[in-house]
């Protein structure tokens, strides 16, 4: 079975948002490049901070969403 990766998205003050949420994909590159084409979406809709996980487990370091 392949690791499961996925994005936590975060507000402004560290919790965690219901809506939007990430997709699950099998590479950790492909959660990168889907963090990287989506971030201004994700901004508008309040996404402040995402951390990549990595079969639930927190894989550092966080990654700062500048707002839109």
């Amino acid at each position: 079975m392949r690791p499961r990766w996925e994005w936590r998205l975060e507000d402004e003050s560290g919790a965690v948002l219901e809506r939007p949420t990430s997709p699950v994909f099998d590479a950790r590159y492909d959660a990168e490049e889907w963090l990287g084409d989506h971030w201004r979406a994700l901004a508008e809709q309040r996404v402040r901070r995402a951390v990549l996980l990595n079969e639930g487990a927190p894989v550092p370091p966080a990654i700062a969403v500048p707002a839109a």
